[in-house]
């Protein structure tokens, strides 16, 4: 029996069994949200002991879940998402313009299969179209960052194989500020780039009513490296949020619009000669609300909107020897609309266990265009839109074991221009309107397990639908240097995966460990042929500057594991000194046994640590392997790396905080790359001309009132 039939056959029963069952339970469920604790998704039962430094490790979700709490946001310091979980198990970034564009790449999976969100709704820019693209989430103004795998997934969309990562703010509030009002000032300032950086929040309420208001800005210089500097590298960005909700005994509505900007220069001898630079804005409004125990067969209703409008022009030199000829080369929009309504039903009694069951809807719609002066751009306007249902049913058979079953089913409807060359790079075009329909279901058990372990074990099958860059590209794309090629013929990629995981979260040792594999059936991936082209599309050995790059299809397969661990080894002072590890490898290979490519090494690292209840002070040593498992056509070897970082801060906080008064503090120095190592990652198009930043200091603080 295949795997997919098989998990199709076991959810069925279960699937009648939510709406057949025939008594409710005694139990009052806590909230089903995106990141709060939620019978559903998982509870983030961390054992944190309030504080810095505490290795959050979460132990009630059905797969791997990576956090990074408020504090950790504040020391870190990333400019991108990317930036920010590099150097996280199992997670990396894409960094194609370190420090302003770099997207997260988990488990060697990137673009296409993570889902970037923020307040339970997509980001929805074009970081997903192109490596060079940024996305518009600052983590300057966020609260938390997740990342979510495995069947939690599934209520996001099909478009989340590899995981969500979820930054969750309070633009749009869910409380009534305890204090009637209450500001945030947030700044740091990095050697590396000469970098500052700042962000003020406000959130106020009374009565009924709560606001929410912030605002950030950063900008850098040309950063450097070991030996010099990496040219073409400044950055700059800013935006703005406000937001309001109507809070009621039974629930909240409310809303928020943002604005995001950037201006960033692409690194690498392309764009140092071109002085390629992307200009970017995104206008954003998103609303959610909850209405809870609407009846006595609904616990509660759920829903999440978005509208998007964003445009970047990508502008450089058509003549690197005129300056004369600075201009627009590219231009990409992205009008997107998204919603999502979920129910919450009463749980049900079923003898064996106890059931909860949440069931959802989501739709969205996409018109994207990216018009160029220099041909006829990357694609020519095309559209798709997308339904979808889905359900989950959580079984809690005892206080040490419950198990999930989940499936969402949807419909994907695209229409565009395939785009096809001919040798002599003639195009030929014609109007397609693609459909396809991706099932998945997933399957988790968790058990409770002696010495405060809990084991679980995960397994789905997740069908994807192609997107429109892999179906419709057929032109120049100046600022990564290639010209796409898609294929209107790609059909549905599927993926079946097996996760075991084992955790810990309470005691001095805390751990997790995870193994995991995941097989492909139709990859869809950008394959670079070595081939050359110039700007019509004739493409050859040495027939242009621009890399052929062909949206191609073949099985392949994942593999990999991942463990941290924090032990607390002893009292000292006031506090306590520790160790910590971390480890992550991933394999990924095709059928014929060669090398899917731009794959991460494999990384080791571990460190010391001491705090106490104000003081953090942390040294750690990272080190990344060679990487010599690369595809055998247009991929580099990657050399290894050992990056070194430090940190130490104070955080100081009042235990009864009144409002107008001094309340938090948070204050510190951290040093990364300090043995000042050129450092390239194996995963980013322009490793072999982009070093990440030489040795850096960073100093931070917020202060809350």
């Amino acid at each position: 029996m295949s795997f997919r039939r098989a998990l199709l056959l076991a959810v069925s029963p279960f699937v009648l069994i939510a709406f057949a069952a025939p008594s409710h339970a005694q139990t009052v469920l806590p909230e089903l949200t995106i990141t709060a604790p939620s019978p559903i998704q998982g509870t983030g039962t961390g054992g944190n002991d309030g504080l810095q430094g505490t290795l959050p490790i979460i132990t009630d979700q059905f797969a791997t879940t990576t956090v990074v709490p408020n504090d950790e946001l504040r020391r870190s310091g990333g400019a991108t998402l990317g930036d920010l979980l590099f150097s996280r198990p199992g997670i990396t970034g894409s960094s194609f313009a370190p420090g302003a564009s770099s997207r997260p790449v988990i488990r060697g999976l990137d673009v296409n299969r993570v889902r970037m969100q923020e307040n339970g709704i997509g980001a929805n820019g074009a970081s997903d179209l192109g490596e060079d693209h940024f996305v518009p989430v600052d983590p300057l103004t966020s609260d938390q960052v997740e990342v979510i795998r495995g069947p939690a997934t599934l209520r996001f969309g099909s478009q989340a194989i590899g995981g969500v990562v979820e930054t969750s703010n309070n633009r749009i509030p869910t409380v009534i500020p305890s204090r009637g009002i209450g500001t945030e000032f947030r700044g740091a300032a990095t050697s590396a780039d000469s970098g500052i950086d700042g962000a003020v929040l406000l959130d106020a309420g009374a009565g009924n009513v709560a606001v929410h208001a912030d605002a950030f800005g950063r900008s850098t210089q040309d950063y450097r490296v070991p030996h010099g500097t990496q040219l073409n590298s400044s950055a700059r960005s800013n935006g703005q949020s406000a937001g309001g909700s109507y809070i009621f005994n039974e629930g909240f509505f409310g809303a928020a619009i943002t604005q995001n900007n950037a201006l960033y220069h692409i690194p690498g001898s392309d764009g140092e000669s071109a002085n390629t630079r992307i200009d970017a804005k995104q206008t954003k409004l998103l609303t959610k609300g909850e209405w809870r125990a609407p009846s006595s067969a609904i616990d509660a209703i759920r829903f999440w909107g978005g509208v998007t409008d964003y445009k970047h022009n990508e502008i450089g030199l058509a003549d690197p020897a005129n300056f004369l000829s600075d201009g627009i080369r590219q231009t990409f929009t992205n009008k997107e609309q998204e919603g999502r309504v979920e129910a919450q039903l009463a749980p049900f009694n079923l003898r064996f266990a106890s059931l909860t069951t949440a069931i959802g809807v989501q739709g969205g719609h996409q018109e994207l265009t990216a018009p160029s002066p220099d041909n006829a751009g990357l694609w020519d306007p095309n559209r798709n839109s997308r339904i979808a249902g889905y359900m989950f049913n959580e079984f809690k058979f005892s206080a040490d074991t419950k198990a999930q079953i989940a499936g969402r089913i949807e419909r994907v409807d695209l229409s565009g221009t395939a785009r096809s060359f001919d040798a002599t790079g003639a195009m030929t075009s014609a109007a397609v309107s693609p459909g396809y329909t991706p099932k998945s279901v997933s399957f988790g058990v968790i058990q409770n397990l002696p010495w405060d372990l809990v084991g679980s074990v995960t397994a789905q099958y997740v069908e994807r639908a192609p997107k429109p860059a892999e179906l419709f590209s057929g032109g120049g794309h100046d600022a990564t240097v290639t010209f796409d090629k898609g294929n209107p013929n790609l059909g549905i990629e599927a993926a079946q995966s097996l996760e075991l995981g084992l955790r810990r979260a309470q005691g001095p040792f805390r751990f997790e460990a995870t193994a995991y594999v995941t097989k492909f059936k139709g990859f869809i991936y950008r394959r670079l042929t070595g081939n050359t082209c110039d700007d019509t599309g004739a493409c050859g050995a040495g027939a242009g500057e621009l890399n052929e790059a062909i949206y191609s299809q073949a099985d392949a397969t994942f593999r990999g594991g991942e463990f941290q661990s924090q032990f607390e080894v002893a009292p000292l002072g006031k506090g306590m000194i520790g160790i910590e590890n971390q480890f992550d490898v991933v394999r990924a290979t095709f059928s014929d046994g060669s090398n899917v490519p731009r794959i991460p090494p494999l990384r080791i690292g571990g460190g010391i640590f001491w705090r106490d209840a104000n003081w953090l002070a942390r040294v750690r040593l990272l080190h990344a392997f060679a990487q010599n498992n690369v595809a055998a056509v247009a991929e580099t070897p990657t050399p290894g790396y050992d990056d070194l970082r430090a940190e130490l801060s104070y955080k100081w906080k009042t235990v009864t905080p009144r409002a107008g008064e001094l309340s938090e503090v948070n204050v510190g120095i951290v040093g990364t790359n300090l043995l000042n190592r050129d450092i390239r990652n194996s995963v980013s198009y322009s490793k072999d001309q982009v070093l990440m930043p030489g040795a850096s200091v960073r100093l931070f603080a917020s202060v809350k009132y």
